[in-house]
C-alpha cells in the first residue's frame, strides 16, 4: 500500500487519461479492445496484451481512489 501512497491522485488521473486512452484518434485502444471483448472477437494474444496494457492505468487509478477513500 505504500506504493499507492507515494503516487499523488493528480498523477494517477493524468496517467490514466494519457496512457490509458492513447492513441486518441480515431478511437482509444481501450474502447476498441473493450468492444472486441464484448463482441467475442478478442482472441489474438497481442490484442489481449494491448487490453491489459491500456487498462492498467485505470486499475491504478481505481486502486488509488479506493486507498484514498479508506484513509479518510
Amino acid at each position: 500500500m505504500a506504493f499507492l501512497d507515494k503516487i499523488s491522485l493528480l498523477h494517477a488521473v493524468l496517467i490514466a487519461a494519457l496512457l490509458g486512452l492513447a492513441p486518441f484518434t480515431p478511437e482509444p485502444h481501450l474502447v476498441e479492445k473493450l468492444r472486441m471483448l464484448a463482441a467475442g472477437t478478442l482472441t489474438r494474444p497481442i490484442d489481449i496484451f494491448d487490453l491489459c496494457l491500456h487498462a492498467a492505468p485505470w486499475a491504478l487509478l481505481a486502486a488509488k481512489l479506493l486507498r484514498v477513500a479508506q484513509t479518510r
